[in-house]
């Protein structure tokens, strides 16, 4: 009965992450005494944007006609590919990191660090805010180290003073601003003396993620959410253009939604013994991390003997095309054991909402994302095939004239070099 109890709280707390993500600070955090460099002042300008959970095809299949009209003034690609698992936070801080999850450290929206003894979790104000969860170098930190000053209507990570830096600019996530004053924030950022002007801008929108889980991505809500963030890009460029200045827009989301199969979710509760292991559970996947080292195997050979409809791994034997086993473990935050969903089946212990993502993409293709760019650095009616998203970080890094020397990061300028008009 305790380890039903126990397994039972862990998913609990998971699932109540996506109703408590939201803050209550609506107050600007501005950093003082911030200024551009002096030869930093010609740099170009860029709004990176993040609209969570656009799948790859619903600017087509929802016709948002904004999208499609600002895509073909310039770069349109197949589809962005997200890391694994392709879950929220883990993939922003790898756009923004050229990293893949296990390298930078953010592996799921719920992790359990051993060496800390603690958790992660997106809905906790304290974890979010702490930068020794994060890993890599964040865009807004690169810049901020170099004299470039930032700003960020929320991303994962920019409330933590990574590399003891955080944004000049931020606000602290809630969903309680209207998109007219958020708009209008950022328009008064671009507004700012050019010594105080941010020259990179992070900008989310959630809608359409949290209509595609309450609804799923077929559902008519879900299509209301894509048409309520095509007219605000719409509107959020229209306002930029009147600034006058030679502003850069990169349009990109996480990852994409499935329907996944609500009738047979997949309950541990009968295999896992919480006195025995620690669980962080992120709904397609399960980190295991079994508190006696000499129990791993007899644990493993339980969940490996109940495999249905998942498969289970020693973290030593996760096949490498997950970048997500022993040999990727930086921060040794991944389970002795890891338990992955086939889709469309997803862990619970009760009926799931309909929609759903966090599989491998090359497996399952509505995971795959979108990238968008225009403005004056971008060639006009480019299309490109699909690609990973840890290549937008030196791409963002090329375009703002930035060097970064710190820890090898995965993405390579190559594989976007042909974007940019010079």
């Amino acid at each position: 009965m305790e380890k039903c109890y126990n397994l039972a709280l862990a998913i609990f707390l998971w699932l109540v992450s996506f109703a408590c993500f939201a803050q209550t600070d609506t107050a600007q955090q501005v950093i003082p005494n911030r200024l551009n460099g002096t030869d930093q002042l010609t740099k170009p300008y860029v709004i990176l944007i993040s609209v969570d959970g656009f799948r790859y095809d619903y600017m087509e299949k929802y016709e948002a006609r904004h999208l499609q009209q600002l895509a073909s003034k310039g770069v349109e690609a197949d589809a962005l590919l997200p890391s694994f698992p392709s879950v929220t936070f883990p993939n922003h801080y790898s756009i923004v990191t050229g990293m893949y999850p296990a390298h930078h450290g953010l592996i799921g929206n719920t992790i359990y660090d051993p060496a800390k003894k603690s958790r992660y979790n997106m809905s906790n104000a304290k974890a979010v805010k702490d930068p020794s969860w994060y890993g890599g170098i964040p865009i807004w930190t690169l810049a901020e180290q170099q004299h470039l000053l930032s700003a960020s209507f929320y991303w994962p990570g920019s409330e933590a003073p990574i590399a003891g830096l955080l944004p000049s600019y931020y606000y602290p996530y809630n969903e309680k601003i209207p998109i007219a004053q958020r708009i209008h924030a950022v328009v008064e950022w671009l507004s700012l003396p050019e010594e105080k002007r941010p020259h990179i801008i992070n900008f989310y929108f959630p809608e359409v993620d949290h209509a595609g889980h309450r609804y799923g991505p077929d559902a008519p809500e879900t299509a209301q959410a894509v048409h309520f963030v095509d007219s605000a890009v719409y509107a959020l460029s229209l306002a930029v253009q009147k600034t006058g200045l030679p502003v850069n827009f990169v349009f990109v989301s996480d990852h994409g939604m499935t329907t996944i199969n609500q009738d047979e979710p997949i309950n541990l509760s009968p295999l896992l013994d919480t006195t025995k292991v620690d669980v962080a559970f992120n709904g397609t996947i399960v980190d295991v991390h079994v508190r006696d080292k000499k129990e791993i195997k007899a644990i493993y050979n339980v969940l490996k003997a109940g495999e249905e409809h998942y498969r289970a791994y020693l973290k030593k034997k996760v096949p490498s095309k997950y970048h997500y086993g022993k040999k990727d473990d930086r921060f040794k935050r991944i389970g002795d054991i890891v338990l992955i969903a086939n889709a469309p089946y997803y862990f619970s212990i009760k009926r799931p909402n309909p929609g759903a993502h966090g599989y491998y993409v090359y497996d399952t293709p509505d995971m795959k994302a979108t990238f968008l760019a225009w403005g004056p650095g971008f060639k006009e009616g480019a299309h490109i095939p699909a690609f990973e998203n840890i290549h937008i970080y030196p791409l963002l890094a090329k375009m703002l004239g930035l060097h970064y020397e710190h820890h090898a990061i995965d993405g390579k300028m190559k594989v976007l070099e042909g974007v940019l008009k010079n």
